[in-house]
């Protein structure tokens, strides 16, 4: 397994409309999505392809997602290891994903662009 780059960093928000307030009037950030319909909504930091995605998901919490090459395997591979899953690998729009925490408690996950093979090869 490598661990390519990251992908996002998720941080919960409590009012979208509050968060887009501050995130892109106050520090200027560009809204890379807003699927506020989902309770989320991204913003671009520079040049840089993560974003910080903001998320009213009920139980929230400060999380770190890399990019793998896939993560069925890098999940298999890990387990082997004796990494705790909070779950099996799930779908999302652009591949796959799966979050565990690490032994502080911090919560970080794997996502790959399977259902984007044109980003594949790049830096994601």
């Amino acid at each position: 397994m490598n661990i390519k780059d990251y992908d996002n960093f998720f941080l919960p928000a409590d009012n979208l409309d509050t968060a887009k307030e501050f995130y892109k009037n106050k520090l200027g950030l560009e809204i890379k999505f807003d699927f506020a319909d989902k309770g989320m909504a991204a913003f671009k930091v520079g040049d840089s392809e993560p974003a910080i995605i903001l998320s009213t998901m009920q139980n929230a919490k400060p999380t770190i997602w890399f990019t793998v090459d896939n993560v069925r395997e890098a999940y298999e591979e890990l387990k082997r290891k004796g990494v705790a899953f909070l779950s099996e690998p799930f779908e999302i729009m652009t591949g796959l994903s799966v979050e565990f925490t690490d032994p502080f408690g911090n919560k970080l996950g794997l996502t790959d662009y399977s259902k984007m093979p044109h980003l594949s090869g790049q830096k994601k």
